[in-house]
């Protein structure tokens, strides 16, 4: 892909709008076209590094660690919504801490003091936060100061993009139905913001595959609580019930959140399939299509790394 050739970009949420950043900083003319501007979805996310329950691991392992180390720059400044935060990832059972977890600063097995009530094991780090609305207009800054165009409307089929060199789909789940993908399916995610009470760090729990999933993410003056993982729903109208769930599932946790005022709902619709499909597919009018999707709840963790593996692509490396 020569600098100056004009490569369309499918879905503005963190994965289209970090490949089209990555594209557009390296020379690349990109036009980002989204019926969502940013991706609900990506508002939606928490959002803490780690990665979660996606597959392959030896390109996840890779795509995760670039991330991390380009999240770890981005803190620096605090104008990107990326702080690096201390916190606790806990378990009702003696779960062994998984290999990512492991090389963070600060890995240290928890103290039985450090757990809340019915945990009996958990582990201590420091991670990237990302606080999503900040966050995604930080890329959509940059994307433009690069020289990106970004158009918002709906897309029938890939062919509706019009002319260009090349075309990165970073539908999301819109994948399902654009090319089609019958593999992809959605995972409804649910987290409560509120007023923040005073905390600093964040705590996680190891749910599994529950879909009544505890956490909550301090972000300065607001705090993110969560979460569900409803497999095959793709509804995004809020659930008072769930609400009610996950607020009490914290509070349990963390009693000053009893204290919080709720400030909104964020629903999302994790695209899922059984591995992230980065790819190249050549169509039947010969234009180069890079895929680049079903992420999971993995998006934010594996953003940069696979928007840099999409400009190999591009680039045919």
């Amino acid at each position: 892909m020569a600098a100056g050739e004009r490569v369309v970009v499918v879905g503005a949420g963190v994965a289209g709008l970090t490949t089209a950043v990555v594209l557009a900083e390296a020379g690349v003319s990109v036009h980002v076209i989204a019926e969502e501007v940013p991706g609900v979805t990506s508002l939606a996310a928490g959002a803490m590094w780690g990665p979660y329950l996606v597959e392959p691991k030896d390109k996840v392992d890779q795509w995760g660690q670039r991330s991390l180390e380009i999240f770890r720059r981005l803190a620096e400044d605090p104008a990107t919504g990326v702080r690096l935060t201390s916190g606790i990832e806990a378990s009702r059972t003696a779960e062994t801490a998984p290999d990512w977890a492991t090389t963070l600063p600060g890995f240290r097995p928890c103290e039985p003091a450090e757990l809340p009530g019915g945990f009996t094991s958990g582990y201590r780090f420091t991670v990237p936060l990302i606080d999503m609305p900040s966050y995604l207009d930080y890329l959509l800054r940059r994307f433009r100061d690069a020289g990106g165009v970004v158009e918002q409307r709906h897309l029938a089929s890939l062919s509706d993009a019009g002319s260009a060199s090349a075309i990165v789909n970073c539908a999301g789940l819109g994948a399902k139905d654009l090319l089609p993908d019958p593999d992809l399916r959605p995972i409804r995610g649910q987290h409560v913001v509120v007023t923040n009470p005073g905390l600093t760090e964040f705590f996680s729990e190891d749910t599994g595959l529950s879909p009544d999933l505890l956490c909550f993410y301090p972000h300065g003056d607001t705090v993110v609580l969560g979460g569900t993982a409803i497999d095959g729903e793709d509804d995004l109208a809020s659930d008072d019930t769930a609400a009610a769930s996950i607020l009490a599932r914290c509070i349990e946790v963390e009693p000053r959140l009893a204290t919080a005022r709720v400030l909104e709902h964020r629903i999302g619709a994790r695209p899922t399939r059984a591995t992230v499909r980065v790819d190249p597919e050549r169509r039947e009018d010969d234009t180069l299509v890079v895929h680049n999707y079903g992420h999971g709840g993995a998006g934010v963790t594996l953003s940069w790394g696979c928007g840099e593996a999409v400009h190999r692509l591009l680039a045919g490396k």
